[in-house]
């Protein structure tokens, strides 16, 4: 009977731990979303409030306690900002700018990912790294020799100074030769066998293979050139071109701030970018996940 009773124990406590051992993944599991739950709460918390900000009547925003949601929401706020500034006209200079930012870097940083990835000449790799070398240099620091030759060329205050020193970036770069150096040599051969030049390989072999990067690449161009703020108040000095960046300063006042009309300026500077990062989400994901591969 002793015996029995002990074997009986032994099974229950082997039944009991693998059932305990089940639970273990379901609870780590349960404690993990819900901390992606609470940080992604705590990322939405300021967006909200911004939009909340932007339904608030005048007055209702310097109300303490704060209230999180307006009793009387009201889109005023939106019907005033675009009656008082030119907001369609800063909204109209900003995708100018961003979209063709966007489609010249895409296009000279994927070119010189080509020729420091798949082309051989002496001193490529010496010359990458000093290339590479310049993302440690400050921005700031190269604003003055830029505006300089900006005013030389006669481009200030205009489209050109605004877009085409922004068009080349390291960075992009970089990003474009880590995606070409995981494609097969035996592709590119293949393609030199069947008569085709380096412009062909580039573009008929490389460019499909790499086009979740480019999508990556286009989205960090597109939202850095869309929130830029420093290179258009250094540029332009004409209401006509200023981006929204620009003109989202106009809203702040000497001694107060209409913070309702403020932030009614910022949730439509905000959309446009949460529009495009929605659409091209899938090639941003899949642009990260090629950015991982090495020579």
């Amino acid at each position: 009977m002793a015996m029995e009773n002990s074997s009986k124990a032994l099974v229950y406590q082997n039944i009991k731990s693998k059932k305990s051992k089940k639970r273990r993944p379901i609870i780590n599991k349960i404690l993990f979303y819900l901390l992606l739950i609470g940080g992604a709460s705590i990322m939405l918390i300021p967006f909200l409030w911004m939009v909340s900000t932007s339904l608030k009547p005048d007055g209702a925003t310097m109300v303490l306690p704060p209230k999180f949601v307006p009793n009387e929401p009201t889109t005023q706020n939106y019907e005033r900002v675009t009656q008082q500034f030119p907001m369609m006209r800063f909204l109209w200079n900003s995708i100018v700018v961003a979209v063709l930012t966007t489609i010249g870097q895409m296009i000279f940083s994927s070119m010189a990912a080509y020729a420091f990835a798949r082309m051989q000449f002496r001193g490529r790799d010496k010359l990458f790294l000093l290339y590479l070398a310049t993302m440690m240099v400050p921005t700031q620091v190269t604003m003055i020799p830029q505006f300089i030759l900006i005013k030389q060329f006669g481009w200030l205050d205009s489209y050109p100074g605004l877009i085409i020193p922004t068009m080349f970036a390291v960075f992009g770069t970089f990003l474009m030769r880590q995606a070409m150096l995981g494609i097969p040599r035996e592709l590119e051969e293949a393609a030199f066998m069947d008569g085709a030049n380096h412009f062909q390989v580039f573009y008929r072999v490389c460019l499909p293979l790499i086009k979740p990067m480019l999508a990556a690449l286009g989205i960090f161009t597109f939202m850095q050139s869309w929130n830029n703020f420093l290179w258009p108040l250094i540029v332009i000095s004409n209401q006509e071109l200023a981006t929204l960046p620009l003109g989202l300063s106009l809203l702040q006042g000497r001694w107060a701030t209409d913070w309702g009309l403020m932030m009614a300026g910022v949730v439509i500077s905000v959309l446009p970018i949460l529009i495009v990062y929605l659409f091209a989400q899938k090639y941003f994901i899949q642009g990260m996940t090629m950015s991982g591969m090495k020579e």
